[in-house]
């Protein structure tokens, strides 16, 4: 084992380690554990994986397999089972004629994964290295999240009932329990770690889909085959875990269960939906987030703007767009920047998404009554400094709102619409007089969220000016347009995280004059751009410009008809 140790630490050093004592150190504290040494050593993050895992194979005389070239045998499913697959990590990459299996691994002295296997294949073995990241990715595609639990819960339950016919028979029994809990715990874990806001249960004709909404943009994960016949029980067990009725299964319910991930709590909120082949399962996953305005992406100027903008002490500010555009997260920075000891802040909520500690937080609950409007009252009668309406949806919110900011509070809230500019006319389509539109309202904020590009893998995207000019893009900048690639940092996608394009638009005397005589939408318009008002897709090709997201995403978020007007 000492010399084990000595000579991984010199292939370590070799590949390019700059602190050799503390590899020494991991792989001395990993023996003692009597965990594997090359997978410490990999979790130290000390060598760079590709560098040390291919010295390793030529060390040993090993075939080494790049990330790109991973390959496997047609049919692996049914020649190789799942548990041992991913229990060990190691994949079949080819058979040859003479019956010697090639086996993809990452590490060679994992003696125990070894007998596992020579124990299944009757023929020959012979170890080929890649890369962990590039297996494990290989092993999930192949046999889909959670398949080598799936797997030992099949085959019990056919051992036990002959068939598969009768499984759904017994899909309470205790000794099944157990294995359903660990396989939907295993698609929880695995969704957040690759970042996901939402997972998705979706029951078809044939099959249960799973998918991941990731930077906004639904991934389908691959799932074990005959997946279907434990639909029933994956569903029943989320409603579980949300304290809903396992029973009510023609009604839409709503839930929550409390989940905590490398030590920090998540808050998953759960909505069951009946369908035509099941109970479809939606979970939004809130974990507890930073929010300040380095987050958001604003420019200086405009950052600048708003920050002058929340410091007024009465009005009402309005933040606009579609669901899922981030309105709630600028919403909460806002609050998070005013929440000192001398404000006292109250928020209406539906639901509460993050907890703010030193504000008051109202879920509003129609059943009982505690609606927003009937909140917002009850809230002016305690003394508040700023309010947050989680969303004008009437007119008798919008017009107690208003009153509030006229009697000298400041007011946040949201709306549904296109671009900030439509936040004037929706407040009109709610027959609030237009004099207390132009006298209450101090901005209108607009927002979309774009993916931003992996600074691993994209590069620049030679696009030709006179194709960019179509879409309004300044030919001036088109040597700065960079393209998506896609590497093992963005599984693949090209994209990593995401940020915000923002239209603000300042009340000023000239727009409530233009609100009092009930000014066209684009004539409102076409008078804020001229006071100010830089459009969604104008603040979207700065960030093209700058290299923070790509072309296609900011034409995805801002394809309205509107926006031909910028251009």
């Amino acid at each position: 084992m000492v010399n084990l140790i000595e000579d991984l630490t010199g292939l370590a050093r070799e590949s390019g380690c700059v602190e050799v004592e503390k590899c020494r150190e991991t792989l001395q504290r990993a023996a003692f554990a009597q965990r594997s040494l090359v997978a410490a050593l990999l979790d130290s993050q000390l060598v760079r994986e590709p560098d040390f895992l291919k010295s390793l194979a030529g060390a040993l005389d090993l075939p080494w397999r790049e990330e790109s070239d991973v390959q496997i045998i047609e049919n692996v499913r049914e020649k190789f089972p799942a548990r041992l697959a991913l229990g060990q990590t190691v994949l079949p990459e080819a058979v040859t004629e003479g019956g010697e299996m090639r086996l993809l691994t990452f590490d060679p002295f994992d003696h125990g994964g070894w007998q596992a296997v020579v124990q299944h294949w009757p023929g020959p073995v012979r170890l080929v290295l890649t890369t962990r990241r590039r297996l494990i990715e290989t092993l999930k595609t192949t046999y889909g999240v959670g398949a080598d639990t799936f797997e030992e819960l099949i085959e019990g339950r056919e051992h036990e009932t002959g068939g598969l016919q009768e499984e759904v028979n017994v899909v309470d029994e205790e000794d099944s329990e157990a294995s359903v809990m660990k396989f939907v715990n295993q698609i929880l874990r695995e969704g957040l770690q690759q970042g996901a806001t939402d997972i998705h249960f979706e029951p078809l004709g044939s099959d249960l889909r799973i998918r991941y909404r990731i930077d906004g943009v639904l991934h389908e994960t691959p799932v074990p085959p005959r997946i279907k016949v434990l639909q029933d029980s994956v569903i029943s067990r989320l409603k579980i875990m949300a304290g809903l009725d396992i029973a009510e299964r023609r009604l839409p319910q709503d839930g929550r269960i409390a989940l905590e991930h490398t030590g920090q709590p998540i808050d998953v909120r759960v909505a069951t939906i009946p369908c035509v082949y099941g109970e479809n399962v939606s979970l939004r996953l809130l974990g507890q987030e930073r929010f300040d305005f380095a987050r958001l992406g604003l420019d200086a100027a405009s950052e600048k703007r708003i920050r002058n903008l929340i410091s007024i002490p009465n009005g009402i500010v309005l933040v606009t767009g579609p669901t899922g555009c981030g309105k709630s997260t600028s919403l909460y920075t806002f609050l998070s920047s005013l929440n000192v000891k001398e404000r006292r802040i109250v928020t209406i909520e539906d639901p509460v998404e993050h907890k703010l500690d030193g504000v008051i937080q109202i879920a509003v609950k129609p059943e009982i009554n505690l609606t927003f409007a009937n909140a917002l009252r009850s809230i002016l009668r305690g003394d508040p400094n700023v309010i947050m309406v989680g969303e004008m949806r009437d007119h008798e919110t919008a017009e107690i709102a208003i009153r509030a900011a006229l009697t000298g509070h400041l007011v946040f809230s949201t709306l549904h619409t296109n671009d900030a500019v439509g936040g004037i006319t929706r407040l009109l389509d709610m027959n609030i007089e237009p004099f207390l539109v132009g006298s209450s309202v101090r901005a209108f904020i607009a927002q979309r969220l774009v993916r931003r590009l992996c600074k691993h893998c994209s590069q620049p995207a030679h696009r030709k000016p006179e194709e960019l000019v179509e879409f309004g893009f300044p030919k001036e900048w088109a040597d700065k347009v960079r393209r998506p690639v896609g590497c093992e940092h963005c599984r693949q996608s090209g994209y990593s995280g995401r940020t915000a394009l923002f239209e603000i638009v300042l009340m000023s005397s000239r727009l409530q004059e233009a609100i009092q005589r009930r000014g066209s939408g684009p004539e409102l318009r076409e008078l804020a751009m001229r006071e100010g008002m830089i459009p969604l897709r104008k603040d979207g090709w700065q960030k093209v410009a700058d290299g923070v997201t790509s072309l296609e995403e900011v034409l995805r978020v801002t394809s309205s008809e509107l926006e031909a007007l910028d251009e």
